[in-house]
């Protein structure tokens, strides 16, 4: 639903004002910024991936200390990769401790699978059922 012209000038002013009171906080609070970082960091990280892999054959064919290197910096890439995939690619945020029914529907987001329970209370439950037989 679109704003309207009012909502739309109370929102710039909102901007401006946060702007002119807090502006390291107002480019922090940006959403365009956070990707765009994370985005550079994703690219930053496949780009060590593949200088690591070069290293790391050029190791294994020369010095063995070269080949160590280059798998440190392959797996400092791969790990910028991985901590920054959801917020350069805006994937939507997983709930991973959250307790079942705890917050009913409010929690889940796009009414998409019921909540199991974890692992734990699920092999409890079938010891359970198995000694009840």
């Amino acid at each position: 639903m679109p704003l309207s012209e009012h909502e739309q000038r109370l929102l710039e002013q909102i901007e401006r004002a946060l702007v002119d009171d807090d502006p390291k906080f107002a480019s922090s609070v940006r959403t365009g910024d956070r990707r765009l970082k994370a985005r550079r960091k994703l690219q930053l990280g496949a780009l060590l991936v593949l200088v690591g892999l070069a290293l790391l054959i050029g190791g294994v064919a020369k010095l063995v200390v070269l080949g160590f290197l280059g798998f440190v910096v392959m797996f400092a890439g791969a790990a910028l990769v991985v901590l920054n995939y959801r917020s350069a690619t805006g994937a939507p945020e997983q709930t991973s401790g959250a307790a079942p029914g705890g917050r009913g529907a409010a929690g889940g987001g796009r009414g998409s699978k019921p909540r199991r329970p974890p692992l734990k209370n699920r092999l409890e439950e079938r010891f359970r059922r198995r000694y009840d037989q």
